[in-house]
């Protein structure tokens, strides 16, 4: 993974749900979401549930990597 900043708070806070509702699942459920939006033809949505994928898998690191601020 090279980029471990998360950008996007609606994306952020989406992760945070899946991770409560899902657990380790979540990224799962998040690319399952992305798989979707991708075969109805909704391209933004697509991105949207991509960046939570990533957000997710950004929340459960178990080692922080870089400095935090």
């Amino acid at each position: 993974m090279d980029r471990l900043t998360i950008y996007d708070i609606a994306a952020y806070r989406a992760a945070e749900d899946l991770i409560r509702w899902h657990g380790d699942n979540a990224v799962c459920e998040a690319a399952g979401q992305a798989n979707q939006s991708r075969a109805s033809g909704d391209d933004r949505q697509f991105l949207h549930w991509r960046a939570v994928e990533h957000a997710i898998q950004i929340l459960q690191l178990e080692d922080p990597m870089g400095e935090l601020h």
